[in-house]
């Protein structure tokens, strides 16, 4: 695959809509850690990286609009190195904290936020390294 300066190198990049890039901009990366990679207009988009994996912010135009509250259509997962001291930095910042820290059996701590515009975020610390088949899931392979 060619490599592109004008777009992320992450192989799958969520574009979520916001009312206020710029808002949403310095409010993921205080909240979330996220840091701004390429801004697009003032406030028409901005390209966001954390670790090796990217998203896209971009403006409300047209049919494209922020989740509604009562409606929960995507989520995001992050990995991180610290789940719980992320919760408690993104909970100082204002996230709403939907599920706190968890272990579960995939190997997994855990946790659930909601964001500004009300986009679903989880954020995921691997413990072990645990195969599927030992909670339950199937690997699948092609």
């Amino acid at each position: 695959m060619k490599a592109n300066r004008s777009i992320p190198s992450a192989t799958v990049i969520p574009v979520l809509i916001y009312p206020d890039v710029r808002e949403a901009v310095a409010w993921l990366s205080g909240a979330f850690g996220f840091e701004e990679r390429v801004r697009i207009g003032d406030g028409h988009r901005s390209q966001l990286r954390h670790g090796d994996g990217a998203l896209i912010i971009g403006d409300v135009h047209g049919e494209r609009r922020p989740p509604r509250q009562g409606e929960v259509t995507h989520s995001v997962t992050v990995r991180v190195e610290d789940a719980r001291a992320h919760c408690e930095h993104a909970r100082a910042f204002g996230a709403r904290i939907l599920m706190e820290p968890a272990d579960f059996e995939y190997g997994e701590r855990q946790y659930a936020a909601e964001d500004l515009a009300g986009h679903r975020w989880t954020f995921s610390e691997t413990l072990d390294d645990v195969a599927p088949e030992e909670w339950g899931g199937q690997t699948v392979t092609p």
